[in-house]
């Protein structure tokens, strides 16, 4: 999957920054990590993580459309918070009922990993 100028299929994310974590390398750079909101408007394989990867910020943990390693401090947080897969969490997901057209939502607290990474960010 790739973000791509012409041809391809139509796909939409927002993003909201939530919280920032550490301090930039340099003035005017960006934090060693965020915590993200997206809302999808459009269903593609791997849209988030193509999206956010494209805009120079990829999900941590994410091998396939990272872009290297994070900073060491990001990296010994993860390890500290026993994150071993993508720092990404569906806390909302909404649809209409394919044969009732009833609309569901579903909300969903993050995983006990994830809101440790969170801590350990936020002391950076």
């Amino acid at each position: 999957m790739a973000v791509l100028r012409t041809g391809g299929r139509e796909a939409i994310t927002d993003y909201l920054v939530q919280t920032t974590f550490g301090q930039p390398a340099r003035a005017g750079g960006a934090p060693l990590a965020a915590r993200v909101a997206c809302t999808l408007h459009t269903g593609r394989t791997h849209q988030i993580r193509v999206h956010l990867s494209s805009k120079g910020s990829p999900i941590l943990g994410d091998a396939t459309y990272g872009s290297g390693s994070p900073a060491a401090p990001v990296r010994a947080a993860i390890v500290a918070a026993g994150l071993t897969r993508q720092a990404l969490h569906a806390a909302v997901l909404g649809f209409v009922h394919p044969v009732t057209g009833q609309p569901l939502r579903f909300e969903t607290a993050p995983p006990p990993d994830m809101i440790r990474l969170e801590q350990l960010l936020s002391e950076l």
